[in-house]
């Protein structure tokens, strides 16, 4: 029994000690084998959820991230960037940081996968490069930009790292900045369209700073990466009169990758005759998308929307004559009502 007692004495003295050190060792710098890590580790994952239908398609649509840590003097501190899809297509994809306390601010411009259609101005050098130089720029051939942009998403987001040991998880929201704009011109004939018509954006975007904000006097042209013809039966008991002036219509599909849109600062799709090289339409892109924002969506201001909305389609109709129908305009399938001299 005294040699029971004398070992439960000693027992729980070590097991004092064990807890005494354990609770010490983080402080003290030195870790014992089975305790685990004392670091302050975050995680920082994406979504990319700013869309119309709040879904995170993140996996889907995000090619590349690179992701840069400010200290609270707005100096650069920490860079990583990650290219391989199918660690960014992963549900537990995040980037991990290792930060000494104090506050942060972390800024992510996703989608600069070797710069082919957008170009980080700053060289990103850690302790030089401040906030405010983060700056892109859309890769143009002396101001026209005639290809498929890559996609280009932006994300900032304050972080405050504690010194409580442990691992820590944030996640930053991303907006997308590119917009597929399609162009639809139907014809009530068999002409077809795409011979007789050149079509041009004109937009002052080209560059972005480092809160996703435009900076202007960078003006572009946006030219068209894709043009298709084509032909569809019309069935004549459908629709309007515009629409039943022949059995069959032609189709001429133009599509345009821009760079962000601003409420305010609506690009301008101009449409030229090539044969008589006049100008026959020219219309605010951004202003005539906002038209059929909606019921659904009239509690989000406008600029939410252009954020959340990234593909655009509007039909134009022309007479067998090639003459505009300028009663109409169907923008992203709602039909807009026009003056004349409104075109």
């Amino acid at each position: 029994m005294k040699t029971q007692a004398k070992f439960g004495k000693w027992g729980l003295m070590l097991a004092t000690l064990f807890i005494v050190l354990s609770t010490s060792s983080c402080k003290e710098g030195f870790i014992y084998e089975g305790e685990g890590d004392c670091g302050v580790y975050y995680n920082i994952e994406f979504k990319y959820d700013y869309n119309l239908k709040y879904a995170d398609a993140f996996a889907k649509e995000v090619n590349s991230v690179a992701l840069f840590v400010f200290d609270n003097n707005d100096i650069l501190v920490d860079t990583i960037v990650e290219n391989d899809k199918a660690k960014l297509s992963a549900d537990d994809f995040s980037i991990a940081l290792e930060l000494e306390a104090g506050n942060y601010e972390l800024l992510a411009w996703a989608g600069l996968e070797n710069e082919e259609s957008f170009d980080l101005l700053a060289d990103a050098v850690v302790g030089k490069t401040t906030k405010q130089q983060m700056q892109v720029m859309l890769e143009s051939v002396e101001g026209v930009v005639s290809r498929d942009l890559k996609p280009l998403f932006h994300g900032a987001m304050p972080i405050e790292v504690t010194d409580e040991p442990g691992t820590y998880t944030e996640t930053m929201s991303l907006v997308k900045d590119t917009n597929v704009v399609r162009i639809m011109l139907q014809q009530m004939s068999d002409g077809v369209v795409a011979d007789k018509f050149r079509y041009e954006i004109t937009a002052d975007n080209g560059m972005l700073d480092w809160d996703n904000s435009v900076i202007g006097e960078n003006n572009v042209l946006y030219q068209p990466w894709s043009v298709m013809t084509g032909t569809a039966e019309v069935d004549p008991g459908y629709g309007t009169n515009a629409v039943t002036r022949a059995d069959e219509v032609s189709v001429a599909l133009a599509e345009f990758t821009l760079n962000r849109m601003i409420d305010g600062q609506s690009p301008v799709l101009t449409i030229w005759n090539i044969e008589e090289n006049e100008k026959v339409l020219s219309i605010p892109v951004a202003d005539y998308a906002l038209l059929v924002k909606g019921q659904y969506n009239a509690a989000m201001s406008n600029q939410e929307y252009l954020d959340r909305q990234d593909e655009y389609t509007m039909t134009f109709f022309l007479d067998e004559d090639g003459d505009w129908l300028s009663a109409s305009i169907v923008v992203n399938s709602w039909r807009v009502v026009l003056n004349n001299d409104t075109l």
